[in-house]
This record gives structure tokens, sequence and C-alpha cells, in this order.
């Protein structure tokens, strides 16, 4: 992927070194960041709570655990070469999607809102509350913010085999497609219908319609990307598909648990991720991500 096309965004901040606190876990044996991002990748991918996971491995080896200051704990962001083009890959593909929604939103007349982006590492103080690595990526509705610790990309690519800028920058975009879900007005539709009763997990719950819904917008986005600079390059739109096909519930039930349960489901297959992804990324069409109104997912 020919990323260094794109615009780079002014909108990230590089909080790492000073981003609120870092899970220090003591005893015999001390859990490391690494395994901590793993905890992270499955708790995003499955939309769980990494935190309760987290507790019950801690409870379960008497491990006890505290939480120091960033000052005392927490590293400065590394300076060397490879740790700034991860840093202007992310504004790069932030940028790009800027200019994407802003042009699509403005055609239904919605003024959309650019949000920032917050590189952290170890924890991070968000709207929604202290989040630590353990959290993973994750949008913030209450202060239009993603969040992200670099070290995810490192871990979707050790443990699922999900490598490649495309498959990163899908990452990004379906965080984004969270916050456009925003500027709509379609997560407050969402809360409203769970209010009123609909489930939220479940193969047809809310949250699988909301998490779809994302990747289906970031398949728009990349359709108008890819329209405005070609930058993809052979293998990358199979790496996103593969990264999205590595985290349907159904396949991460499977290798966790032996068997999938769909009535916990909370962002679909592996095929419905993938499907509405491509759905997005072939029509380039808002309207084509109707998860809210499909009967069939």
């Amino acid at each position: 992927m020919k990323w260094d096309k794109g615009r780079r965004s002014d909108n990230v901040e590089d909080q790492r070194g000073s981003s609120g606190g870092r899970m220090s876990l003591g005893g015999k044996g001390k859990l490391s960041i690494g395994g901590i991002a793993v905890i992270a990748l499955v708790g995003w991918l499955m939309g769980e709570s990494p935190m309760q996971i987290l507790n019950q491995i801690i409870g379960q080896s008497g491990m006890s655990g505290q939480s120091q200051s960033a000052s005392q704990q927490s590293a400065p962001p590394k300076n060397d070469e490879q740790s700034q083009q991860q840093v202007d890959f992310v504004k790069t593909i932030l940028g790009d999607t800027e200019d994407t929604w802003k042009q699509l939103l403005q055609q239904r007349g919605v003024q959309y809102t650019d949000p920032k982006l917050i590189l952290f590492s170890g924890g991070v103080n968000s709207g929604c509350g202290f989040a630590s690595t353990a959290t993973g990526p994750f949008y913030c509705p209450a202060d239009h913010q993603v969040y992200l610790d670099l070290s995810f990309f490192d871990e979707m690519k050790q443990q699922f085999s999900a490598s490649g800028d495309f498959a990163n920058a899908y990452v990004i975009a379906h965080e984004i497609g969270h916050h456009v879900q925003n500027e709509l007005g379609i997560s407050r539709k969402i809360q409203q219908l769970a209010q009123q009763g609909e489930p939220m997990k479940g193969a047809n719950g809310l949250s699988v319609r909301q998490e779809l819904q994302a990747d289906c917008f970031a398949g728009v986005w990349a359709h108008h990307a890819q329209q405005r600079h070609h930058w993809l390059e052979d293998g990358d739109v199979e790496s996103a598909l593969n990264a999205a096909n590595a985290i349907g519930d159904d396949r991460l039930q499977q290798q966790s648990q032996g068997r999938a349960v769909p009535d916990s489901f909370t962002h679909g297959t592996s095929q419905q991720r993938v499907s509405w992804f491509t759905r997005g990324l072939k029509s380039g069409d808002i309207d084509q991500c109707d998860t809210l109104s499909a009967q069939t997912l």
C-alpha cells in the first residue's frame, strides 16, 4: 500500500509516555505488555471486557495488580525511524478518512466533525474512563476520539496472521466508522432500540449490526480513497479481507472454546465481516451499509 500518497492529519495526539497510567502485575509471574496486548486483541475482537478477563487471570494466578502513575511507569515513545513511520501511517490514514467522510456527509447535509486519534501506551484517560492497553483500539462517543496503542498491530500479525498496511488501515477505518455512526445519529438510534428492549448480543443483535456497519463504512472509505490515490498494491485487499475473516465471532469462539455460540455474538461471523466490508469497498455507497434494516446479515 502506497499510503504516503495521502494527506497527514493534524488530529493525531501522541500521548505515549504520558498516557495516564500503566498496569503492573507483580508476583512470581508477571504479565508482560505483550500478554496484555493479546488480551486486548481477543477482547476487542469478541466484544468482551478485556479488564474482566484480566481480573480473572489475576485472581486465578494469585497475582496482585497495581496501577502506577505515568511518570513512574510509562516509557517515552520510541524516536526511531520505524516508530515515526508508524505515526506517519496513522496520520495519513486518519487524514484520508477526514477527507472522505467530510465530502460524503456534506452531500447529505451533515457537517462532519473531525475526531482526534490518541496514541497511547500502557493506559490512557478518555471521556469513557480510564483504559489500559488491554482495552484495545476503541472509539469513545463521549469525547469523539479514537484511542490506539500501536502494539495492537504487532499482536494482530503474531496472533492472527493479519498483517499489512491495509489490514492496519482497516482497523483504524473501522473505529472511524463508529464516529461516522455518531455523526449520522445512528448510535443514538441504537441506544433507543436497546432501551426499547431490542437485544444487544446475539447473531441478529444490535451490537452485531453496529459492528458490521462499521466494517461496511470502513469499506466505503477504502473505495473512495483508492479512487483518489490508486495506492493499493497486489495483496492489499486480500490482507484486509484476511483480517476481517480472522476476527469473526464464530472463528474466535471456535478457537478459544471449541464451539461457536451465536447467542453471544457481538461482532458477526467471519463471513459476515468480510461480506459487509466488501460491500462497502465495492459500492462506496453509505446506503449499502444499512445493517439496522437488513433482514439478513
